[in-house]
């Protein structure tokens, strides 16, 4: 065998590879069929076996997504423009017998992503001695379109489908099909704790690291809701039978036109994200919110680190220019719109008490952070711990080196695939620090020790110590900081969100406040900094 373009041989076909820096890198293999033509909003089917060998050495196309958002690297020419589902496999020796395995699932507020994105590089993560593997899943009205007669998370159902693959043909790349970890960030880390309680994916991974879990999980009826508006925005029945003949752009478009803030009087706190998608608890694919279903026991098999940034928000105030636009009415209306408690003013004056001297930006980034990210993530790892679960906790408080981003949302990707272009430089600037890179190697290491033996290095999560590993610099092992909002979320359970019955929460504000501008990287639309909104 050529060592510079190795060949394995999958279930579907052989495959040929190519050696980099070390690292044997295969690219595109499907692991499911094109979901196009009678396949659309189907749940993935097997991919067809092919003779010969096939070439993996460039990444299958991104699935369609949202304009907004961070833009995938075009498909190479050449490629299928509808095989959107293909899975890449780094692995560090062809020849070994049973190495761990990582399976990368990306964020992208569940309306983008590709596997193809230059910082999910998996060579320096690979050099780990373990094999990694990312792979592309349907996302936006594609994956989570809540639609009547076809399946319900299709983006879950085809994560689903890539673990199937690797279970069945990772140990031809070296890799142990009983020694899988799934690990992801934002998005993907709601992905892995809805995939710690599905029943179609167990057995398949034995480990799971959840980086930022959001708190967002739909009923049927919410989700139903904003498929209906997203039809109206192109002009369709929202049926599967109209959306299937749509073109997947055209779909995108509409899915980009519809602003939760704009319904605030149904979609609740919805309102105040910029993503109309989230896994939903439709009761067949996902029955239950992850948090009840950990506290009941699902997942109490599986070995579980979570954790959170320090600063999440800040990822989508910084860039958006609102430090220093919060005012005190914005604050007012985010803290009663999302702190826990019986009624808005309750959360209000307990936020306010615990943090007596908090501006209102802080508040306002606090109360978003918290629901969010951070208290989400916490909570996996509470529900977890007390069902019996090996659990271990983190906090990420490194600040980035870009002005006032602190350690915001997506920090620890760079720090852990050590990719410092796109993302990376924007956090860290064109050279990183050497305590960054440092840092970074430390997550890596001890994310690829928990792949290999679940022990990442430091104690266990429990109730009466809540140990946490804080990754800073330098880094420490500690009780868990964030003990304020810790006490003002303790008797909050995150569940399901639903349709709410309040018409109208907030004001309209002066029509001549408005700014038509859907991009909130590009600026905030003042009339939702007015009304404590402010899109992540």
């Amino acid at each position: 065998m050529d060592a510079t373009e190795p060949v394995v041989r999958t279930a579907g076909g052989q495959v040929r590879g190519r050696t980099e820096d070390e690292v044997a890198i295969f690219r595109g293999i499907p692991f499911a069929r094109p979901p196009v033509g009678g396949l659309r909003f189907a749940a993935p089917r097997p991919a067809q076996p092919w003779d010969g060998v096939r070439a993996a050495t460039a990444f299958g196309p991104p699935p369609p997504q949202s304009g907004p958002m961070l833009t995938p690297p075009p498909p190479e020419s050449g490629a299928d423009p509808g095989d959107w589902l293909t899975v890449n496999v780094f692995s560090p020796d062809l020849g070994a017998a049973g190495l761990p395995v990582m399976v990368w699932i990306y964020g992208g507020a569940y309306r983008s992503g590709a596997a193809s994105h230059p910082g999910y590089d998996g060579t320096l993560l690979a050099r780990q001695n373990v094999v990694v593997v990312t792979f592309n899943y349907r996302v936006g009205v594609e994956g989570y379109a809540h639609l009547p007669g076809v399946p319900a998370n299709r983006g879950l159902l085809d994560q689903v489908a890539a673990l199937r693959w690797v279970r069945e043909n990772i140990a031809a790349f070296g890799g142990d099909p009983d020694r899988v970890t799934v690990f992801g960030e934002s998005a993907g880390a709601g992905a892995i704790a809805a995939l710690l309680v599905m029943p179609v994916a167990a057995g398949l991974f034995r480990r799971a690291i959840a980086q930022s879990v959001p708190g967002t999980f739909f009923s049927t009826a919410l989700a139903a809701d904003v498929t209906a508006a997203i039809a109206a925005a192109a002009g369709l029945p929202a049926t599967a039978e109209a959306f299937a003949s749509a073109d997947p752009a055209r779909l995108a478009t509409a899915a980009d036109a519809v602003r939760p803030a704009d319904h605030a009087g149904r979609w609740g706190r919805v309102a105040y994200t910029g993503s109309p998608f989230s896994p939903v608890v439709d009761g067949e694919v996902l029955p239950a919110a992850p948090w009840r279903a950990l506290a009941m026991g699902a997942g109490r098999s599986i070995d579980l680190i979570s954790g959170h940034n320090r600063d999440e928000f800040r990822l989508f105030m910084e860039p958006a220019g609102a430090r220093g636009q919060i005012t005190a009415e914005a604050a007012s209306a985010a803290l009663r719109g999302l702190a826990p408690g019986h009624d808005g003013e309750d959360g209000e004056a307990a936020y306010r008490q615990a943090y007596p001297d908090a501006d209102p930006d802080t508040l306002f980034e606090l109360v978003n952070s918290d629901w969010l990210f951070r208290m989400p993530s916490l909570h996996l790892a509470q529900a977890h711990a007390a069902a019996g679960g090996r659990t271990f906790l983190y906090e990420l408080s490194y600040p980035a080196s870009a002005g006032g981003l602190g350690a915001c949302h997506a920090i620890d990707v760079p720090l852990l695939f050590g990719v410092y272009a796109g993302l990376g430089q924007l956090l860290f600037g064109p050279e990183p620090p050497a305590s960054a890179i440092r840092l970074g190697d430390l997550m890596r290491s001890q994310w690829a020790a928990f792949a290999a033996d679940g022990d990442p290095g430091w104690p266990q999560y429990s109730p009466g110590h809540r140990m946490t590993r804080i990754f800073a610099d330098p880094p420490d092992v500690a009780p868990y900081p964030e003990r304020t909002s810790l006490h003002l979320w303790d008797q909050h359970r995150f569940g399901v969100l639903d349709l709410t019955a309040d018409p109208d929460p907030d004001p309209d504000p002066d029509p001549d406040d408005l700014t038509a501008d859907p991009h909130p990287q590009e600026g905030p639309d003042r009339a939702d900094i007015r009304a404590g909104r402010l899109r992540a």
